[in-house]
Parts: C-alpha cells; structure tokens; sequence
C-alpha cells in the first residue's frame, strides 16, 4: 500500500518527555507553545485497524495510539512525565532551545551533579519513519514500523523505544503533527481530503536521546532520585557560572565529522575570498545572548517599519545561518544566502575581494540591531549639554534619549556609553557629552623600533649578495638604517651604501635623502644595498638589467618575447667604450656563475677592443688592467669572452632598448648625475648552462609569517586602553566652535568610560593610513584571556556591575595589508579553544591563541566572585 508523506518543511524530533520539562520548568520561553500539547497512549494492536496488518507484517512494530485528555491525566498524577516511558514530539526550533540549555547546564554542572535526563544518551540523533493508519474510530490511530522504511540499527532501536508489553507507553504532541492526520469531527475530510479510510500516512521522526533504552532504565531510580534537585541556572545568572552559550565535550571536531555533542563547531566553506566574513560570523555566532535569541523567536521582534533597517532580511538570514552552524553533526555551511543579502544592502561587500572582518562586524551589528529595534516609531530628541548638571544625570539623560530611539538585543548586550569632554584652548570652555558605542577601537602605542631586511649587493664581483636584517628606529630616517647597516656588513670608511628599491627586477628608486623618513618604506617592499667606493661620484654609475627570452603560447600559437630576470647590477668606474661595458659585466656577473661550467669552458682567449688592447679601467675598485691585474680574474674574464651577450642602451626604468652598444664604440653620459642604464640579453645558449637563480630572489623588508608569535616588542592591552583615553588635541580637520570665543579651535578631547555592555567587543587599530601608504603593524598585543579587570578605567561605578571580563573569541588576521587571510578562535567550554579556519575547525590550546595575528577581540562580562 502506498503510503502519503508528511508535510517535508516540518521537522519533528522525538525526544524523552522529562529532557523536555526539565527545560520547560528552567526557562521561560524556551519552549514554545507548551500549552497545545496533545496526549496520546499507545496499546498493543489486538483489535482496530492494524490488526490484519500485524498478521500479515508480523516482524514489524505495531500498536494504536489513543488521545487521552492531559488536564485529566495532569490532576490525578502530579509526576506526568517522570516516567523513562513518556515521549515528546517537538518541532525543530523547539528542539533545539531545549538542547542549547541541557548543554550550557552540563557545562555549568560540577560538584559531581547529575542530570534529570541521563547524559550518556544526548549524544545521538536518527532518523525512523512511522506509517499512520487512518481508522475507521475516533480518537484512534494505527502506527506501524517497518524494516522495509528503516536501516536496521533505527529499527533495532525503536524496538526497545516503542515496546508496550510493560509499562504505560505515553506520547505528548507539540508539533500538532499528529492531530493534523487524526480523523475526527474537526479535522475529517479538510486536511487530506484525498484520502481514504486506513490509508498509510508516513511520518518521518528524527530520535533524539533515546538510543539506548536500557541504559535509562539501569539509571532511572538515580534519576528519579534528583527530581528535586536544583537545576543549574540558564545564563549563568547564579554563582560564579556566567556562560551563556553551548558548551561542548569534543576534544575535537574538524571538517566533515558529525560526532555527536559537537554543537557549534560548524565550519563555513570559503565562496572565494570570503574568509573575512567568516571569522566574523563564527565570533558572533558564539557570542552569548545573541545566539540565544536568534535561534529563538526572533521574528516577531523584527521591525518592518524601520527605514533604517533591511526589512528583517539581514535579521532572517543571520537566524537561519546560526540555525545551521548550531544543528547537531551539522557538515560545513556554505554561507551563499547570507553573503548575497550582505552585497544587496551592502554593496562594498560584493564580489570576492578581500575585506576587513571589523568592518563587516560594525555593519552587521547595526544592521541586525535595526531590523529587530523593538522601536517602532523613532521620537525626536534635542541633545542638551551639560550646563554644569552633575555627569550622573546627564549620562542617565543620553541614556534614556538613545533607549527612547534603540531597543534590540544588540543595544541590551553589545552597546556601552563614552563621556567625551572638549575644552576650548583658550577660554577653558568644556562641552560634555555621552555617546554609546558598539565596540571599542584601541590605537597601537606607536612601537620604538622596526625590523627591516635588506640584501647587500658587492660591486666590484667579489662575492655574492647576501640578506641582512636590522632593527631602526619605527619613527627614524634613512640615515639611522645606513648607519645600522654599515655597522652589521662592517662598512669601511672608504665605502658607501646606496639604498635602491627593486622592482619587476628593476630599480625603481634611490634612497639617497638621509633625512626621508623611514615611514616611506613599506614592509612588502624589496630594498637592495650597494657596497660603493666613497667617492664613487667621480665615475658613472652602470647599472645592468638582465633580460632573457620567454617563450609563450596563444592560442596554439608559440611566441617569443624578452622578459627581465634577476637582481640589478651595479658598478661604479671609468667607462670608455663598449668593451669596457662588456669586461665589467662579466666581472659582476663572475660569483653568479655556476663553476661546474667554468671548469668546461678551457677558452683562454682575451677581451679586447678592435685596437687589440685589453680594456683600461683606472678605477682601483672596478677591473684589474692586464698590467698586473689579478690573474684569477682576467682568466674569469677570458673564458667568456666569445659569450654573445648583446648590451643595449635604456632609460631609468628599463622601459625600452636604445642603441645597441657596441665594443669600439665610445660612450658618452649625458645625464647627471652620471648614471649608464644598459640592458644585457641573454642567449638561450647561456641562461640554458649558467646559474640564475641567485639573481632571482630578494626578500621583503618585513614579511610576518603565518601563525607568527611574539616578535620582538610587545605591549598590553590595558596601554592600548590608556592611549584611546589620553587626551589629545584635535586635528586641524576636525576644528570645534566654541560657544564662547566664537570662533573654531582646536579643542583637546577626551574620552572615558562611562558604561560597560555586557559583551565588549574590541578592536585593535592594526591597519594604518596615511596620504601615500597603507600599512599594518604586526605589533604583539599581550591581551587577558580569563581576568580582563576594567574597574580602574571606569569613571562612573554604580555597584550593580561587575567590571571584569572574560575572553571567549578572537577574529586574526594573517599577512600584509590588503590581503592575508581571517580565521577565528573560540572559547568553547571548559578550558576547549577551537580554531576556525572557513570550513576546518580544530582544537587548539590555549597557550596558543596570543599571538600578533589578533585583530579583534571579543570578552563577556563574568561576575564578581
């Protein structure tokens, strides 16, 4: 007989009846519609609609449910429920409020504390279809399991679940999935007209905390026996026990795995570049309260009207996505419907660029915050200043004017107020007033020293070049790095450095004002230093940039073209023509050679000039003359002097071949100061028996390694607190008009503390701006994880707060500015921090999660012991 689904939208979880009322009798409000429950008592099928069916089927479970009256049942047995034989049926949402609290409770359980529901049994969810027969009587409907619907352990397990030969078997309804099918005078004929008398109906169930029956029975007098017990408070509004989230026994829980207990550790796929989003979801998404309330019923708070709002989309797909990431065994989430209503209402967030996790979360909060304001209508409010009033009401006033316009569970959790107070510099006019905030953005000391790497090129063909790595002055000039470099390379006195940036292998400035400022330098840029003779000024200076020929394929079709390759060369000395631009080359060129070649090639055969005489170069520093030159040297010459390397003239940037250089041919420089830019292409001949790649290589000046620790400078979070409180003078942009003088000036600001929200949310400035750079400062902030004590930067204390806090997430970032890579680390019970890398989540220690990757931080307020 073919069998009717069920509706497939709703999900319908059984679960044990006292897991249930232990919640329900917790929390108000966690369990939704309580009060439409429906009892039903199952009986063996000995008569009524699935008896011939069990004579025919009888490997399978069959019995009859009868609806009972709860009121009745209720009055005459103050323990409905108690029994380990009472089930429940509840939708999905439901379900999942009461396994959020059972797992913050065994968290917050200690002392050797057990659980009204046994705990050994949670841990398991399957799936078990039921055939609903429609019987001819009222109030009585025929259940039938069979081997043919289910897997073999499913069915083994509701085999001890729905066996009726012992104890009263009882089944409470609150999802109304049942009534829907049940065939009396309200519902006959409007439902399921279609269907017909003792035609199946099949119900789809997902079990949950019931997949070893014995077990409850061998604990069910311990249980019993805790009944009146009390049970842990949700919220963690009692004791020391402030944890508002799921808490979690996995040592572990990564990529794919759907172990059981694992709730929360969900990882979301990355959809291209959008591992910014993710880490700031997965902080959010832990953030206690604010989950509570989006798997709740938030959706009857979300405000239509709201022309500062989303119209609730924003609200609904932030609810739905937690759903996901918070569902039992739940496999990475790809976030699509979350990111495509992001780019709608935000459209600096759309396509797959690289963006900033801060930045997302500030939009986020105020967007979810206005789509569930619980303000309908925003009243007008004048803002007052202080006029002498004392701060308290003043602040309270702010206060009450901002509830009056905001009112959501971002403002009752995330949202804290600031006293900020200008004074005039001339009049000692003050203006005080209070403003909330969301989060807290820390300025980074300016840090004392910088680390720089640098790679140190000879010019005279004595060796090759070699890093070095120095430490300057973070706010200094270009003279304190040469004197730093001149010291680690042992610079002479008759020696120069001439500081050059290399870039696509071609130099495209010179560091040469000793005054510049050492800001000018970014970490990613690639920074070379040329050994030069002091008074190298008397000579041009040649700088050589190789190219070699590149083969390339479009199309099916092969092309050739020249490619630049390498570090530049440079020399300084006497050039008279161009076999002199040839001997010099050769001679730089020489530590570069690979020397298993060198020993092939038996050429001896002199560099010379159409006037047969061997180049002439006066300058001591640059090649040897033949008259008592250096033999090793002049042979290193010799064997590549029928080399056909091809030397063309360019400009600066290399942009372009001039007139080839030939060997009799006398070279002029015209520029000033001297400077002789020559390209040298490479034969395939050549590159093919020459070593080349230890031209190829330089390193950035500062290059912070992925999961780097502690560099060499460190400071502490409460430094970063007091340089955001320091009063500071405003900015020339930023001018204010002083009711007194006035006139605009530039008042000192300051700004306090006045209240703290319950989660605080902060921001460490990392990314820095100026006119012509962008850059990030990798300094290492030393942050409390367990006691972040904030009652000495407190203005205003009340005594009905605490002031200490607790970290519980941090959004990191990896890498240089503009690209680097986000992830997320998370408090996730007991001592557990669990690393969020997109869709791989990993158990981390918690010695681990300090590290100058930290970029925002998320604390939750604990109370005061």
């Amino acid at each position: 007989m073919d069998a009717s689904p069920l509706n497939e939208d709703v999900r319908v979880y059984c679960v044990p009846y006292r897991w249930l009322k232990e919640a329900e009798e917790s929390i108000t409000g966690a369990i939704s519609d309580l009060n439409g429950r429906v009892l039903y008592t199952a009986s063996a099928a000995s008569s009524g609609p699935m008896k011939i069916i069990n004579s025919i089927f009888s490997s399978d479970i069959v019995f009859n449910l009868r609806r009972k009256d709860d009121t009745l049942q209720d009055s005459q047995n103050g323990e409905v429920g108690i029994s380990g034989r009472d089930y429940a049926l509840v939708p999905g949402e439901t379900w999942l409020q009461a396994l959020k609290w059972h797992s913050n409770s065994k968290a917050a359980s200690k002392n050797g504390r057990t659980f009204l529901a046994c705990e050994d049994d949670m841990g398991d969810v399957y799936p078990l279809q039921l055939r609903l027969s429609t019987p001819r009587e009222n109030n009585l409907l025929g259940v039938r399991i069979s081997k043919k619907d289910n897997a073999v352990e499913c069915f083994r397990r509701a085999c001890k679940i729905f066996s009726i030969d012992s104890e009263i078997l009882r089944i409470w309804d609150f999802s109304g999935q049942i009534a829907q099918y049940f065939i009396n005078e309200k519902v006959k004929g409007t439902k399921y007209p279609q269907l017909q008398v003792e035609q199946d109906i099949l119900l789809a169930l997902q079990v949950y905390g019931l997949s070893d029956i014995s077990k409850r029975e061998m604990r069910k007098d311990e249980m019993t026996g805790h009944q009146n017990g009390a049970s842990p408070v949700m919220n963690g509004n009692s004791g020391k026990f402030t944890s508002n989230f799921v808490r979690s026994s996995l040592p572990t829980f990564c990529g794919n795995s759907c172990e059981a207990g694992s709730l929360g550790l969900t990882g979301l796929q990355n959809l291209g570049n959008t591992c910014f989003m993710n880490s700031a979801l997965q902080c959010l998404g832990h953030t206690p309260k604010v989950v509570d309330y989006f798997l709740g019923d938030f959706r009857r708070e979300i405000n239509h009207e709201n022309p500062l709002g989303m119209n609730g989309e924003i609200a609904s797909a932030f609810g739905e996505l937690l759903k996901k990431l918070w569902a039992p065994g739940a496999t990475p989430v790809a976030p699509r419907i979350f990111k495509l209503k992001l780019a709608h209402f935000a459209p600096q967030f759309s396509g797959f660029n690289q963006h900033d996790s801060q930045e997302l979360l500030a939009f986020l909060l105020d967007g979810l915050h206005e789509d569930v304001n619980r303000v309908k209508t925003k009243p007008y409010v004048e803002v007052k200043d202080s006029d002498g009033r004392p701060d308290e009401e003043v602040a309270d006033e702010y206060w009450q004017n901002h509830l009056a316009r905001n009112d959501s569970i971002i403002v009752d959790v995330c949202q804290g107020q600031y006293r900020s107070t200008l004074v005039c510099p001339l009049c000692r006019k003050s203006s005080i007033m209070f403003d909330p905030f969301m989060y807290v953005s820390l300025p980074l000391p300016s840090t004392s020293i910088r680390t720089m790497t640098l790679t140190i090129m000879t010019t005279d063909g004595s060796s090759q070049q070699v890093s070095v790595t120095v430490t300057v002055p973070k706010n200094g000039k270009l003279e304190d790095l040469n004197q730093a470099l001149g010291s680690a390379c042992s610079v002479s006195v008759d020696e120069i450095l001439l500081v050059a940036e290399v870039y696509s292998n071609k130099i495209i400035r010179y560091l040469e004002d000793l005054s510049d400022s050492l800001s000018l330098i970014r970490d990613e840029d690639q920074l070379v230093a040329y050994r030069l003779p002091k008074d190298f000024g008397r000579f041009p200076l040649v700088v050589f940039m190789h190219q070699q020929i590149e083969e390339n394929n479009f199309l099916g079709k092969k092309t050739t073209s020249w490619k630049a390759f390498g570090i530049p060369l440079v020399a300084s000395c006497k050039i008279t023509n161009g076999s002199d631009i040839r001997a010099l080359y050769l001679k730089l060129l020489d530590p570069y050679l690979d020397p298993a070649h060198d020993v092939i090639d038996n050429c001896d055969i002199t560099v010379s000039t159409t006037n047969n005489r061997t180049a002439e170069l006066e300058d001591p520093t640059c090649l040897e003359s033949s008259e008592g030159g250096d033999t090793a040297v002049k042979n290193s010459l010799d064997m590549h002097a029928n080399t056909d390397f091809i030397f063309y003239r360019t400009d600066e940037k290399g942009t372009g071949r001039g007139a080839e250089i030939v060997m009799n041919e006398q070279i002029t420089c015209i520029t000033l100061p001297w400077r002789l830019n020559v390209i040298v292409c490479w034969p395939d001949k050549l590159v093919e028996r020459r070593s080349t790649h230890l031209l190829s290589s330089l390193p950035e000046t500062f290059k912070s390694g992925f999961l780097s620790k502690r560099p060499q400078e460190s400071v502490s979070l409460y430094k970063c607190l007091e340089a955001f409180l320091k009063e500071e003078p405003l900015g020339p942009e930023d001018m204010w008009y002083c009711p007194v003088c006035k006139k605009h000036c530039q008042a000192s600001k300051k700004l306090d503390l006045w209240r703290l929200p319950e989660i605080l949310v902060i921001h460490l400035k990392r990314f820095s701006y100026s006119r012509f750079l962008k850059n990030k400062l990798e300094t290492y902030v030393d942050f409390p994880v367990h006691d972040l004590d904030l009652s000495s930067y407190i203005s205003y204390k009340n005594g009905d707060s605490s002031y200490r806090y607790m970290l519980y997430a941090i959004s990191n970032h990896y890498g240089s500015m503009g690209g680097g890579h986000y992830t997320a680390f998370i408090h996730h019970g007991g001592n557990r921090w669990y690393d969020f890398d997109d869709s791989h989540v990993t158990l981390i220690s918690e010695d681990r999660i300090k590290s100058s990757a930290a970029y925002v931080l998320f604390y939750r307020r604990v109370q005061d012991l």
